[in-house]
């Protein structure tokens, strides 16, 4: 292969560096198979946009989610990772080593592959969203709820996601209006019913967001528009929960690895082995449930170690097949 060379060959690549590729970083390093990082176009993942993170071990006066993910990542620099600035574009995992391209024309090959490129949370794309990410709007109920204790929340959305949330918030919030386009709701009526039985849940149906409203600092309310009359209004409120769903970062691997139907990577049995042998994936892109950095890091620890002993020998795929069956 001609444009296989020192620098572009590759024992392991990790592709993404949340909680669950970085974590895979330290163990592959430790494991001395030097693994080379894409970072992706948001490196660190999504805690990039975390202020305080107070429940991941460890860290009992809580921490910011950008310096968690900065410390994971001079943890596997410090175990020999190299880290590369880059989005990858392509792969073709027809065969071994893995081609991967990087930026539409660079390219690099691998004998194994980890893929975390995680999920991203739909946003509403609304005036104020996005410059009170951290201040009050939010995409984790259960990452952020501890700090709106005793605050009035707002959760955008009308899946089971929503609900979920909604109710979530209510062990801390003093109300949460549940925001929804529609007059009906997409959730399941398990999750419906658990919603509409909660006192502290208000509802403001058939609305469309406008703009998330601040201060400068924190958020005051949401603006909305009643799709019938056309009217808009502000609901006062402190944050903002916005609950309409995830997309996985698995646009580039359409026709190379199994998904399930929203897109998501499928793995076999308790390992984070994917259909194609030397190809693993943990944390959120392969995880549309818990969705935690604590997860997402375990995620990427089992990969790491999956990894090694493919490249040791070892029948990955044989091992996940009877692990399941036991």
């Amino acid at each position: 292969m001609d444009n296989v060379n020192a620098t572009n060959r590759h024992r392991v690549m990790i592709l993404g560096t949340g909680p669950a590729g970085l974590t895979a970083a330290i163990y592959a390093a430790r494991a001395n198979l030097h693994p080379y990082v894409v970072e992706g176009n948001e490196p660190g993942g999504q805690l990039m946009l975390t202020t305080e993170v107070e429940n991941f071990p460890g860290f009992p006066d809580a921490i910011m989610g950008p310096q968690l993910m900065d410390n994971m990542r001079k943890q596997a620099e410090r175990f020999g990772a190299q880290f590369a600035r880059g989005w990858v574009t392509a792969v073709d995992l027809s065969k071994r080593p893995f081609q991967v391209t990087v930026n539409e024309s660079e390219q690099h090959f691998a004998d194994a592959l980890i893929i975390s490129t995680g999920a991203s949370a739909k946003m509403l794309g609304i005036p104020g969203e996005s410059e009170s990410i951290g201040r009050g709007v939010s995409t984790c109920a259960t990452c952020d709820g501890f700090f709106f204790r005793g605050k009035q929340v707002i959760v955008v959305g009308g899946g089971d996601s929503a609900m979920e949330e909604a109710t979530f918030l209510t062990k801390f919030a003093s109300q949460v209006t549940i925001v929804h386009r529609r007059h009906e709701l997409r959730a399941s009526k398990v999750m419906q019913e658990r919603a509409r039985n909660n006192p502290k849940i208000q509802w403001v149906l058939n609305a469309t967001p406008v703009s998330v409203q601040s201060d400068g600092n924190r958020v005051t309310g949401l603006e909305v528009r009643d799709n019938e009359t056309g009217q808009t209004r502000v609901i006062p409120a402190d944050g903002v929960f916005v609950a309409i769903g995830h997309t996985p970062n698995t646009g580039f691997l359409k026709g190379q690895l199994e998904l399930d139907d929203l897109g998501y990577i499928r793995t076999i049995g308790v390992t984070t082995a994917t259909s194609v042998a030397g190809v693993f994936a943990c944390g959120d892109v392969m995880d549309p449930h818990y969705r935690q950095a604590i997860t997402a890091a375990g995620s990427g620890c089992k990969a790491a170690m999956d990894v090694e002993r493919y490249l040791e020998g070892q029948a990955v795929h044989d091992w996940s097949a009877s692990s399941a069956a036991r």
